[in-house]
Order: C-alpha cells, then structure tokens, then sequence
C-alpha cells in the first residue's frame, strides 16, 4: 500500500542561503519489522535494522528486482574482464575465513529475501575482492580553518561505474542506487549510498561521526588472503569508535592497492590511507610527504585521488614519481603511463578548494566539487574528464550534524549535471515507518 505525506526540508544553496522547499515523501508499507522503503524527492532510502541476518532479508526482500539486475550487472562485468562466476565464487572462498561472521548472516538474510542463493550474494559483494582498478574516484577531509564553521566535511565522487549494466534489462547499475539506513542491534547505525545489494560500502560515516570512502590505485602487490576493502569500510562504519579505529580496520587484513579517506567529525581530522597487501602509510595534512612535489599541503585538509603521493608506494604504481607538467602530458599521449589523469584531477579540485578556502559547507562544497567537474574551473580537466568520468554519485557529509548533500546519475547524465538532494542521517534515522 502507498500513501503520499509531504513533508518539510531545507535544502543549502551555494555556502550560507538556506531555502525551505516542500518535497514529496512516498513510504512504502512492508510486512517486515524494522525494515522499509521510502522515496523522498526521487531518492530510494532504504531502512534496515535488527539483526544482521534480519537487515539482509529486509533489504533483499525489499529490493529484489533490483538486487536481481545488479547481479547479472556485475556477472556481466565479470565475464568482460575474464572471469566466471565460479572464478569469483573461489575468491570469496578465500576470503570469508578472514570476514566477520554477522556479514555471512546478512548474506543469507539477503539470498533469503532475494530469492537468491546464498552464493549469489557472495559472489555479488565480491566484487572490491576482485577489481581495484576499474574505476575512478575523488575523496577529501576538510576541517577547522578550511570549513566555514570548523567542522569536518567529508567529500566523495564514485566514478567509473556508469557502463555497468544488466544485459537482459538494459538497466545500469547506476539506476539502482539507493540511500541505506542501517541500525544494527549490535553495532553503530550509519548512512552509505549504495548500489541495491552492496553488505560491501564505498563511502558513508556512522553515528560517531566516523567517515571513510575509497580510490581505487593500479598496482601488483595484491593478494586474495584478506578482507576486501568493501567490507573493511563497512567494518568501519559498524565498528569504529573514532577515526583511529578506523584507521587500524582498514590497515588490517589488506588485499590490493588502494588509497582511503577516513574522517572523524568529532576531533576533527581526517587521514589519507595509501596501501597495498604489503605496504600502507597513513597521513594527515602537515607529515612531510603530503608536500612531496608536485604535490601540496592544505591546512586541514587531507585529499587523493587515483594516485599514490608517498614516494615508496608510488614506486608500486608508476614508473616516473612526478605525473605533472609535458612530461606527464606526453607519456599519456604516448601510452606509456595515465596518471597525469590523475594529476590534473588532484590540481583542479585543490585549486579550487584553496579559492573557496574557509567559506565551504556541505552544499557549497558539492558544488565546489560539481563546478570543477562540469569543467567551469580548469580548461585540463574538462577536456580530460567532463562527460567522460562515468560519475554515478557525488557526496558531501558534514560527520558532526549529520547534514549530507548528494547527486546521483540518471538517464545517461553524469551525476553532477543532476540536481542536489539534501538529507539528514539522524532524521533519517529516528524516523519511524507510517
């Protein structure tokens, strides 16, 4: 049964204008305790709670149809890059040994719910185990003086993901994104975009006000033998008390190359993670190798992208330490190595969050970062990523309130020409279904 409520919401615009626009709220009744759907302003937000295997039947059986394409979605991506399901399925094998228990819960909750089986979720959610080098992605931590306010914003663009799609339906994986709501009976509630059947995250924050999110890096120190970084996020944002926390679950069990953001609203500060199975460093704003050239510091702030910046772990992913300047240009040109990609991503976000320094909020930082998407602030950057960064979703959390500015993708439009959706984690929260 469906009922329309309207309800009302305040939405930011640029950094300090506040106008209070009336949206549609559709709720979705459900048989299921602690489970439910509702639609606000077109944005699917899912509500889970109980136990883990009670939050996995709850969202499976409430996103069915949708966890149904995004696993033929991914199978299809599988089959693209070489492997077959049987190929994945080994890899989880591998790795559910190292995983907590309550995920292998919440993965029958969800075949249960989906009418799947209980090696289809597995498979599904093994994705971050197999592929770290797919796709692209921007993160940053600001905090004190880089804020308008001194409290931490946590900033977060998922790139690479719009292609994948659903052969049988034609529907990408982009149009089955949704807003999770978890209240675990044992753990910390938190708030993650999601792709419809993700136990894994690539970026949320919890009810600490702990945050974490995920760039992919192109490197061959790698192993099965561990957690993948999705569930290693997702261990965060059940687990972690504070941002040291955080930092010492995704420093554990490590599986591929990647570069993290891990925020903690509450201190505040956030770090930059680079790792690989065999390395990982951890920074914040003033060590030493955040300024290594051509790279910078920024006061309060922390940022990466595709590319590593310590000097040892770049040794993993490039031949040549510095990506800038012709010599960048040219061995992109000449096929030889892409992180001047990289590097011009870095360059013109940075840039830019230096020119709004001390002014930014959560929705004034989204557009910050919607801008230099859309190619407004760096010539370099639009011919190199505008209308081709396959962005599925951009994000701006502010840990402390709770406050989250967020655009999606839809209908073949990346995500930053879409409109900006404004929500806040504990009224989403504490709401109760009608």
């Amino acid at each position: 049964m469906r009922r329309k409520l309207f309800c009302i919401f305040t939405c930011t615009i640029l950094a300090s204008t506040i106008i209070p626009v009336v949206i549609e709220a559709n709720y979705i009744n459900t048989p299921l305790d602690g489970g439910w759907i509702e639609e606000i302003d077109g944005v699917t937000i899912l509500h889970v709670s109980g136990s883990y295997y009670e939050m996995g039947y709850q969202h499976g059986y409430l996103l069915k149809e949708e966890i149904q394409e995004n696993l033929r979605a991914f199978l299809s991506l599988y089959d693209q890059q070489g492997w077959t399901y049987d190929d994945v399925l080994d890899v989880w094998n591998v790795q559910k040994y190292h995983i907590p228990k309550v995920y292998d819960q919440e993965i029958q909750g969800m075949a249960d719910g989906a009418d799947l089986s209980y090696e289809d979720i597995a498979v599904l959610n093994t994705w971050m185990g197999v592929f770290n080098h797919l796709f692209s992605c921007w993160g940053a931590s600001l905090w004190g003086g880089a804020t308008a306010t001194g409290r931490l914003l946590h900033m977060r663009s998922v790139d690479g993901m719009n292609q994948v799609k659903d052969i049988k339906t034609d529907t990408f994986l982009y149009e089955n994104q949704v807003i999770i709501i978890r209240n675990p009976d044992d753990a910390y509630a938190s708030i993650a975009p999601i792709f419809s059947g993700d136990i894994v995250v690539i970026g949320g924050f919890n009810e600490n006000s702990v945050g974490v999110s995920e760039l992919t890096i192109i490197g061959d120190d790698t192993t099965f033998n561990g957690i993948n970084a999705g569930y290693r996020m997702r261990m965060v944002l059940d687990f972690a008390d504070n941002g040291f926390e955080a930092v010492d679950i995704m420093n554990s069990n490590r599986t591929c190359c990647w570069n993290f953001i891990v925020s903690d609203g509450d201190i505040p500060i956030g770090f930059a993670l680079e790792q690989s199975a065999n390395f990982a460093y951890t920074n914040t704003w003033y060590d030493a190798v955040e300024s290594t050239e051509p790279f910078w510091e920024i006061k309060h702030v922390v940022r990466r992208g595709n590319c590593y910046i310590n000097p040892m772990m770049a040794e993993l992913q490039r031949t040549y330490y510095d990506p800038s300047g012709l010599n960048g240009y040219l061995r992109m040109i000449l096929r030889i190595e892409f992180t001047y990609i990289n590097w011009i991503q870095y360059k013109g976000i940075s840039e830019e969050i230096e020119e709004q320094y001390g002014t930014l909020r959560s929705g004034s930082a989204l557009m910050l970062l919607r801008d230099v998407y859309l190619g407004k602030t760096n010539l370099m950057f639009r011919l190199l990523f505008t209308n081709t960064s396959d962005t599925a979703r951009q994000w701006v959390g502010c840990l402390e309130t709770g406050d989250l500015s967020i655009c999606f993708a839809q209908e073949g439009e990346e995500a930053y020409h879409n409109d900006v959706h404004t929500f806040n984690f504990y009224d989403l929260l504490n709401k109760n279904p009608p």
